[in-house]
């Protein structure tokens, strides 16, 4: 690997894992923030983002909006580390992790731009199906659709590429237990299982993600020294 590829896949690892544990951080101050909103109707939406400071959910989105491109970045060095014959594989993973990032980074920024203006200005019509607070809307199912779907086998299709020492071990065990989470999750989603949704996401996939790239920053910086 060159020079330029190791170093864009160690920082691009631990800038994922500091994202992922700056978001556990928001996510626990808004457990911790009462009341916690939970979907009624629009109108009541409005109301409480009126009277609700929304500096974390809003933290919380800025962060999953960077973790995209992060994560492409990631994936590319991923597939300059593989050996030829397994280069396929890193493709495949790459592609599927390009849908994840623009499927969640339309969904985020819609929520930040379009949305948060919309209830500003009181413009709430048809406002329901893009908004992520809604877990029945179409913006929160291709949401969930990156999130399960495309980020689960974007890691199914990366984990194999991981062999050798304990350190790749463990990668690839951490990517298989993503892998697995998102589509639980998933399935969880069509079938509204929401325990399941948060198990699988939040826990599963979350934790996963975290232990995954902080041993991914680790192996880059080993072979950058060597």
């Amino acid at each position: 690997m060159n020079r330029l590829a190791l170093r864009l896949g160690m920082w691009s690892a631990f800038l994922i894992a500091a994202d992922f544990v700056l978001y556990t951080a928001c996510f626990v101050a808004i457990l911790m923030s009462p009341p916690i909103f939970v979907w009624t109707t629009l109108a009541d939406y409005a109301a409480y983002t009126a009277t609700h400071s929304s500096f974390f959910r809003d933290a919380a989105m800025y962060l999953m909006l960077i973790f995209g491109p992060l994560f492409v970045v990631l994936l590319s060095a991923l597939h300059e580390h593989a050996r030829d014959a397994q280069k396929i594989l890193t493709r495949i993973s790459t592609g599927f992790g390009l849908a994840f990032a623009i499927l969640i980074g339309i969904n985020y920024f819609v929520q930040l731009s379009v949305v948060r203006q919309s209830v500003l200005h009181g413009q709430l019509t048809g406002l329901e199906q893009v908004l992520q607070a809604n877990p029945m809307s179409a913006m929160t199912g291709l949401n969930m659709l990156g999130w399960s779907l495309f980020l689960g086998l974007a890691s199914l299709f990366a984990a194999p590429i991981f062999t050798g020492g304990r350190l790749e071990k463990s990668i690839k065990a951490a990517l298989i237990i993503n892998g697995l989470c998102c589509l639980l999750g998933g399935l969880s989603y069509i079938y509204e299982f929401s325990l399941g949704v948060f198990l699988f996401i939040t826990f599963g996939m979350g934790g996963a993600v975290t232990v995954a790239t902080l041993l991914m920053g680790v192996l880059f910086r080993r072979l950058a020294r060597s």
